[in-house]
């Protein structure tokens, strides 16, 4: 059992705060307990989420869905493209999702609206509704019956216009009102990431889901057959004005350029180039060869120069001229001449001396060959300076005409320039004149081929079974709210618990010894007492009332055996060793609020404490409202307030119980006293409890509660040591803590608390995995409740 341990020597310091407030992680053992506590709340709701459930499927019509498919092929429209330069090929999301967006568009819904009259369709425009939906369209006339307003129709009053045009109106509003309502109904789904596009309808009417789906994937085929048709068209007609357009443009370019090139004299030969460049190219290659030819007759003519410079007598030696060269035979000649002539003089020299005739002779012959080939020469080089002189003329000539075909050729490029300016742009407008001629002819020849790109490939077909409202689905959902309702309302219910509950709440939440659980007792009583034959049914409440409370007062005496009794034992357990060294103790019995059974408990703990054998005095200190007086059926002339004003002994207004030996002290009411806590504090009560001191073990002292008045905190200097009884799912935590540390001298002398009314079937869902809540029926076996307990006259 969850009590006190003992020596119970040191009281338990209160806490700052609640325990807790300062666990940082979750505590699953708690939840659990929480769920377990709220399961009942889960469950009803649970229950009550059902019953809508079924409520809403009974009251809702049935709806039926119609499906077809469209696939956006490219294959349809492959011939199209094999001719048209201009085809659009559909590879993106985004492409899907404008198609998409077409579907679910105003004017496809007009088309079909218009097709099938759905305005005038009343299962269109007025389907059944369900019950929610016939809840809602009545709060909403509510609204408007005590909001009234004029009907109009797009801002006009329409209670102001002629019949024809009121007729007019209405049937535009309804037709505008259908548009809205099918294009908002309307589905339009991309079916995984294929180009298949899913078109649904849903109705109440399985023909005309069918019929509307139908409709729509017709309308959206012609629609694309006649978009496309319709740009062909356009792109037609505007790239034939424009063709007109660069054609003349073309025109007009060329003619610029031939009127430029001609005025400019910018003449081409069959190549394309200029004449004045051809002129300067062949200029130029005349002049590479004038130097050529200048440069070789300069280096003939420097050559033969030096040889004539050299003198005659090195002429022969020198006079190496090429066969090819004028007067080399007349030169060759006087060589061989003078080699003959030489020879024959070395030999006459050797033979007859260099005075020999002949050998003067050949001397003299020899002198005039190299006279003449030294002449030879000199004719020769002159010769070749006239022809270098021509050379060299020739050179400079064309270095003249050169510099002049050049600034002619610099001034026709700079010319060209602006003709090639004006070429470029005679070619690009008939480029893009070609071009739109392509473009115009293909756009021609689409038009005779309207196929496009969009093709059915699921027909729409007569739904065989209702789409809505899904039995599984409606009531799972209804489930699952009425359990997330039921979550809500038992974590409000846990959220709101603010009372103690267990053992462990008294110790941790206040920092008292925790001494028991004392069950509820007197249910039983009410269901045993019967009227008696003959007796009216008021009286005989009223006496089972009083006989009630009177064995309420009485369960420690009549049952020893009972849990109840158990705790009260726990209770004296803990007195003796607090008050270990006491001759005679004094106990206070209080409570926080009234009607939280502090009566009772004193009566019992008293009744306990005389039927063990010990001298006890149980004193009603409540003289307010003396409710242990009444529990006990007492009828008394003098009670504790007269005995303690007269400075009367216990004896005087003492009754004792015959059973029990138990002596009681009455309190008596007498009008309204307000000065009770004097009376409590006063020096004769001191006097009052010295004198029961002497002949009792243990004086018992129900005392009013602490909330309302402070007659307990002027009593406390007479009391050893108090009892506070908490009604179990009562009492409120922050109120005891509140007026424990207001109250510092009567908390320090709380010996423990105990938990009075407790219901021990809802008990165990409050305590802690491994807590001894959990085992209470293990414990039974050790208790005997008496359920036969009747009211008896002992007093």
């Amino acid at each position: 059992m969850n009590y006190a341990n003992f020596p119970l020597d040191k009281r338990m310091p209160l806490p700052n705060s609640d325990a807790g407030d300062g666990e940082d992680f979750i505590d699953i053992e708690r939840l659990l307990s929480m769920a377990a506590r709220q399961a009942k709340v889960v469950a009803v709701c649970a229950i009550i989420g059902l019953f809508l459930g079924v409520l809403y499927l009974q009251t809702t019509p049935p709806k039926y869905a119609s499906f077809s498919s469209v696939l956006i092929d490219e294959g349809l429209n492959k011939i199209v493209d094999d001719i048209s330069a201009a085809s659009v090929t559909m590879q993106t999301d985004s492409a899907i999702l404008s198609q998409i967006e077409i579907l679910t568009s105003t004017r496809l819904a007009a088309v079909v609206v218009d097709k099938l009259k759905l305005d005038q369709n009343d299962a269109f425009m007025n389907p059944p509704m369900s019950a929610l939906a016939k809840g809602m369209g009545f709060v909403r006339g509510l609204i408007q019956y005590v909001h009234p307003s004029s009907p109009t129709i797009g801002g006009t009053d329409i209670t102001k216009l002629d019949a024809a045009t009121r007729d007019a109106l209405i049937a535009s509003s309804r037709r505008d009102y259908a548009i809205l309502k099918l294009q908002s109904e309307i589905r339009a789904e991309r079916t995984g990431r294929s180009y298949v596009i899913a078109i649904g309808y849903q109705s109440t009417d399985p023909a005309l889901a069918t019929a509307i789906t139908k409709a729509y994937a017709d309308a959206y085929l012609a629609d694309q057959l006649d978009a496309t048709f319709d740009a062909t068209e356009r792109a037609a007609v505007w790239l034939q004005g424009r063709l007109t357009e660069l054609r003349e443009s073309s025109q007009a370019a060329s003619l610029a350029v031939e009127k430029f090139r001609a005025e400019h004299g910018l003449a081409a030969n069959s190549d394309g180039q200029l004449m004045s460049d051809k002129q300067l190219s062949d200029i130029n290659a005349q002049l590479i060869a004038a130097q050529a030819d200048t440069a070789r007759a300069s280096a003939r003519y420097q050559q033969y120069k030096s040889i004539v410079d050299s003198g005659s007598d090195n002429a022969f030696k020198d006079a190496a001229i090429s066969s090819d060269q004028p007067s080399s035979s007349v030169i060759a000649g006087l060589k061989t001449r003078y080699l003959a002539v030489t020879k024959r003089l070395q030999d006459v020299e050797a033979n007859f001396g260099s005075q020999h005739p002949q050998a003067i002779a050949l001397a003299k012959e020899k002198a005039d060959i190299s006279t003449q080939i030294f002449g030879e020469l000199k004719q020769l080089t002159e010769s070749y300076r006239n022809e270098y002189e021509v050379a060299l003329a020739r050179e400079t000539a064309l270095r003249a005409n050169v510099a002049s075909a050049a600034g002619q050729s610099s001034l026709d490029n700079q010319t060209q320039v602006k003709l090639r300016e004006l070429d470029q742009q005679a070619t690009a407008l008939s480029t893009l004149y070609q071009t739109f001629l392509s473009r115009y002819e293909e756009a021609a020849q689409q038009r005779s081929f309207p196929v496009g790109k969009i093709r059915i490939i699921s027909d729409a077909s007569m739904p065989s079974g209702a789409s809505s409202p899904r039995t599984t689905v409606v009531l799972g959902l209804s489930l699952v709210l009425g359990l997330l309702m039921g979550a809500g309302f038992g974590g409000l219910n846990e959220f709101n618990e603010r009372f103690f509950r267990t053992g462990e709440d008294i110790r941790d939440r206040v920092g008292l010894k925790f001494l028991g659980y004392l069950p509820m007792i007197g249910s039983k009583l009410r269901k045993d007492e019967k009227p008696a034959e003959g007796e009216p049914d008021t009286k005989t409440a009223k006496s089972s009332s009083a006989a009630e409370r009177r064995a309420r007062m009485r369960v420690s005496v009549d049952a020893p055996a009972s849990m109840f009794s158990e705790t009260l034992r726990s209770a004296k357990i803990a007195f003796d060793v607090v008050m270990e060294g006491h001759g005679s103790r004094v106990i206070g019995v209080i409570s926080v609020l009234p009607g939280e059974g502090k009566s009772t408990v004193a009566a019992n703990l008293a009744g306990l404490l005389a039927a063990n054998g010990s001298k006890t005095l149980l004193i009603d200190g409540d003289l307010r409202n003396p409710g242990l007086s009444r529990g006990l059926g007492m009828e008394a002339e003098q009670g504790l307030m007269e005995a303690v004003v007269n400075g009367q002994t216990w004896q005087s207004v003492g009754k004792i119980d015959r059973q029990t030996k138990l002596a009681i002290i009455p309190a008596v009411a007498r009008g309204h006293f307000s000065h009770t806590s004097e009376l409590l504090s006063s020096a004769g009560m001191r006097r009052f409890i010295d004198n029961a001191k002497e002949t009792f073990e243990y004086i018992v002292v129900d005392l009013p509660p602490l909330g309302p008045v402070v007659d307990a905190k002027a009593f406390a200097p007479l009391v050893d040591g108090f009892v506070l009884v908490t009604e179990w799912g009562r009492t409120p935590r922050n109120m005891v803590q509140s007026i424990l540390r207001s109250e510092p001298y009567i908390a320090n002398k709380i010996v423990g608390a105990v938990l009075n009314k407790v219901d021990l079937k809802k008990l165990a869902k409050y305590g802690a995995m491994g807590g001894s809540e959990k085992f209470f029926d293990k414990y039974s076996s050790y208790y005997l409740e008496k359920s036969d307990v009747r009211a008896k006259e002992n007093v």
